[in-house]
């Protein structure tokens, strides 16, 4: 049986933020290790995520939700993907 903790997870989020800390939430979002915005329309984000464990997802969101400026930070896509072997 595979330990779901060593899956890598792709994520996804849609972000809402005060308009006036758009620039600022960016930045912070943007300075975290394996996560991009690949893109925003007003002050909605849609935020990508690699991270290593369903726990290491949740905090990323939790973290992004308190920053300052965002309205809501809600979960849409998880994907955890079992490593390739490189056994013969």
């Amino acid at each position: 049986m595979v330990d779901e903790r060593e899956l890598p997870h792709v994520s996804s989020a849609v972000v809402a933020v005060r308009p006036e800390r758009l620039q600022d939430v960016l930045r912070q979002i943007e300075c975290m290790p394996g996560t991009e915005v690949p893109a925003w329309q007003h002050s909605r984000l849609v935020v990508v995520f690699e991270a290593v464990s369903s726990g290491d997802v949740a905090a990323r969101l939790a973290r992004i939700a308190d920053m300052d400026g965002v309205v809501a930070a809600n979960m849409v896509f998880e994907h955890a993907e079992p490593q390739k072997s490189s056994g013969a």
